[in-house]
């Protein structure tokens, strides 16, 4: 099923027409699943008992935020392309139904994952209540960049339905051209994703593994920087012919 496209004219900033202006079920769902998640990554459930107790619970806070940062990004993804599309067809349920079930997987990887990382860098490591070998490392960071790259895979097979729907959709020369981006940019994170986790499988490169996703800030920016450039010929085909 796809939203009725003639509705009222509405516009993101990018100029994109807004083709999902009703909240759906499947909307409903995801943000409850979303929801779910985040509960998932609460610093703890219980209330600290003693100062020493608030003390360490307050020392997971860094990684926490970082975990909710990721999950705020998937969710906006996907808040983006439910506005944009308005898809509600089956092959969306199930692409986001499967979106949503490794978003779910995702989440103890990554907060483990952070909770190691971030709390040994920012504190004290012997007060860290996690400890792995290097093999048990190597293992979850493999978890992880697999977890990474799956959960972008399936948002870029979103966009690449949307983008075989173009002409019952209606695109637009700029949307078309967006959509593309879109499905570069994603694409690019599972790229990153799937070497990550091949760089933790190579012992002298276990190192790089991490660092890699650092990579991904100078890449997309630079995508984006190209993507407005490259994008001003089809704004102003738009001014000039609003109708289109």
């Amino acid at each position: 099923m796809i939203r009725d496209q003639r509705s009222p004219e509405a516009r993101d900033l990018a100029g994109f027409r807004l083709r999902g202006r009703e909240i759906t079920r499947l909307e409903s769902f995801s943000d409850a699943v979303f929801g779910f998640a985040l509960t998932l990554l609460v610093v703890s459930l219980d209330v600290p008992k003693t100062f020493g107790d608030l003390v360490n619970t307050m020392r997971g806070f860094p990684a926490f935020a970082l975990c909710f940062l990721f999950l705020a990004l998937i969710w906006n993804g996907h808040y983006k392309y439910c506005r944009r599309y308005g898809l509600d067809d089956g092959t969306a349920r199930f692409l986001t139904c499967v979106m949503l079930f490794l978003v779910l997987f995702y989440v103890y990887p990554l907060k483990f994952l952070f909770n190691f990382s971030i709390t040994s860098l920012l504190f004290d490591s012997s007060a860290n209540p996690v400890s792995m070998t290097r093999p048990q490392l190597s293992q979850l960071l493999v978890i992880y960049g697999l977890g990474f790259a799956a959960v972008y895979l399936a948002m870029t097979i979103l966009y690449l339905h949307a983008y075989r729907l173009r002409d019952v959709l209606e695109l637009t020369e700029l949307e078309k051209f967006d959509t593309r981006y879109q499905i570069l940019r994603l694409s690019i994170l599972v790229a990153v994703g799937l070497i990550a986790a091949l760089l933790a499988c190579i012992p002298f490169l276990r190192s790089w593994s991490s660092l890699v996703y650092i990579l991904l800030f100078p890449i997309l920016r630079t995508s984006r920087v190209i993507h407005r450039r490259r994008r001003l010929p089809y704004l102003l085909a738009m001014a000039n012919n609003p109708a289109g």
